[in-house]
């Protein structure tokens, strides 16, 4: 499960590190060193997991995840705290103050990916953990991956997550609102026109192998996923 990652750690060093090992496992990576800086990044692109430290520069990185848990937009972001801090005392503070998960330094990176795999699959809402496969597509949830014929489509998370839903759905029209809390989740306050705006990334992914096609608009309602009689046999 691909995700966009943000890192907050004051180390150049650890930032580098999890952006390399991050990056290998398909993960897109952005990452600053106080929390300043990242309630800046969140509040201009949610991201889908966030990993921090607990010693940052000015306000602790258990302020910021209390600060993150506070405003609607973020309430529901994965957070795992990725801290030099290995005290039983500091785990609970940070899980009470809303932390997923707490990971201590030093740590394998394997460790840490199977952690943030299993943080994802517990908050990524309405996903279908199943392989789905109709009109000349299939879509691999348990490796991300979506098949066109003998062509692996590249696609975003939020991308990957739409056509899950609307695939274990087809044929049914779902509204921009229904949308918007099936694919983002409940909590999140996102203009309708969100949702435009990533069918038009999904389509421009699906056109080289004409399946944009089947993500049909409903004017006047929202989006649905056809299957063409020749393709439903």
């Amino acid at each position: 499960m691909s995700a966009h990652v943000l890192v907050v750690d004051p180390d150049p060093a650890v930032r580098q590190l999890l952006a390399l090992n991050l990056g290998h496992a398909g993960h897109a990576v952005a990452s600053c060193r106080d929390a300043e800086s990242a309630l800046v990044l969140a509040a201009d692109n949610v991201p889908d997991m966030l990993l921090l430290e607990w010693d940052l520069p000015g306000q602790s990185g258990e302020t910021l995840i209390r600060r993150l848990r506070a405003q609607v937009r973020t309430r529901e972001l994965p957070i795992i705290m990725v801290s030099g801090r290995g005290g039983e005392q500091d785990k609970v503070l940070a899980l009470e103050s809303g932390a997923d998960d707490y990971v201590t330094k030093p740590f394998h990176p394997r460790e840490l990916l199977a952690r943030m795999q299993a943080v994802l699959r517990r908050r990524t809402p309405h996903v279908s953990a199943d392989t789905v496969q109709m009109a000349g597509l299939r879509l691999e949830t348990a490796t991300q991956r979506v098949i066109a014929g003998a062509r692996q489509v590249a696609l975003g998370p939020v991308e990957f997550r739409l056509l899950n839903f609307l695939m274990h759905h087809p044929e049914r029209v779902h509204t921009r609102s229904q949308l918007l809390d099936k694919v983002w989740g409940r909590h999140a306050v996102l203009d309708e026109r969100t949702v435009d705006t990533h069918v038009g990334r999904l389509r421009h992914a699906l056109q080289a192998s004409g399946h944009q096609q089947h993500i049909e608009t409903v004017r006047g309602t929202g989006y649905r996923f056809v299957v063409w009689q020749a393709d439903a046999a």
